[in-house]
């Protein structure tokens, strides 16, 4: 079959398009390069297309036969989106519009949507399961959140079939080292914790240490990458053998705190680094973890890497990245 990926030249699109190849999918790999980097696009064949070109888009769809689309581009900085939170509905919504228009025309009626757990906003009650109350605090959620209603009244209206899957925190990198965390400039806490472990950066910075946790910093739940690819081929065989959409949590279950990840990376690095502590970050609730029994039960899907793979295969990516080995 054949796999159309949009934002395949990015972090998590090159690692779904990695574990596709693998299993013998062939794969369209669709992206501007606003943010991807081509040198991740290792396998299928590459197409440099916005989703905003609608008419170059649906001529694609018609010339190539596509089975599915799993669909990764969009913006995704939270501060940005509050700030320009135009450019945010245009790309990440209207230009799924795009999409969806170009398959509809074609036929193509199955798609893997990168969803997110900001459209819940702040957590009513931890963990998150996906009946949690959906109320975003910033453009980016609600565009994803948007999204999520199109494809519902899409599937009501046109039969399209879908499966939305909300990450969490996903991090670390492919086990053998060809694809990883890239992104400029970059926002994520261990990327940013091992450029202090590397030098790049003077110190890493930790935002609120007053939060009501065991140790006052913020806990998250950290996702391996490569479970989570894991998790959108078991979507994708789930939408052909059984023809009904849904929408899962991807996440591990448990949260580690911003101190615990630092203390995790010193000790695999075996690097020390200046921590600096600074006030809280509007906006940061103090607890995100996802409650994912229900991928469990309907995918048969189940992270199998915790931590400690997450910043080895991570530390090993980002040295490369850095040129220091």
């Amino acid at each position: 079959m054949i796999i159309l990926i949009t934002g395949g030249a990015g972090y998590i699109g090159s690692q779904v398009n990695k574990e596709l190849n693998k299993l013998g999918y062939k794969t369209i790999v669709v992206d501007n390069l606003i943010n991807g980097h081509i040198e991740l696009v290792k396998w299928g064949t590459f197409i440099n297309l916005d989703l905003m070109e609608k008419k170059e888009l649906i001529e694609l769809f018609k010339a190539k036969k596509i089975d599915a689309v799993m669909h990764f581009a969009a913006f995704a900085y939270v501060g940005e989106s509050v700030l320009e939170p135009k450019k945010y509905y245009l790309n990440n919504v209207v230009g799924t519009l795009n999409l969806l228009e170009a398959m509809l025309s074609a036929g193509v009626d199955k798609i893997i949507f990168s969803s997110t757990c900001a459209i819940y906003g702040n957590p009513v009650y931890t963990p998150m399961d996906e009946d949690h109350p959906k109320e975003p605090i910033n453009p980016y959620g609600r565009s994803k959140l948007a999204v999520e209603h199109i494809l519902e009244d899409f599937s009501r209206a046109y039969g399209l079939k879908y499966v939305s899957l909300r990450y969490f925190n996903v991090a670390g990198a492919d086990f053998e080292g060809e694809v990883g965390e890239w992104h400029e400039p970059e926002t994520h806490l261990i990327p940013n914790i091992l450029d202090a472990a590397i030098g790049v950066k003077p110190y890493v910075e930790v935002f609120g240490t007053d939060y009501e946790t065991e140790d006052g910093t913020c806990i998250r739940d950290y996702i391996h990458v490569v479970d989570l690819a894991k998790a959108h081929i078991d979507a994708l065989e789930y939408l052909f053998e059984h023809e009904s959409s849904d929408v899962f949590n991807l996440g591990t279950g448990k949260g580690c705190s911003v101190m615990e990840v630092i203390e995790a990376v010193k000790r695999i690095t075996g690097k020390d680094f200046k921590v600096k502590l600074s006030d809280r970050r509007p906006g940061d609730p103090p607890i995100l973890v996802a409650k994912a029994e229900k991928a469990k039960q309907i995918l048969g899907w189940a992270p199998k890497h915790g931590l400690d793979e997450i910043i080895e295969t991570a530390w090993r990516w980002h040295r490369r990245l850095r040129g220091l080995c």
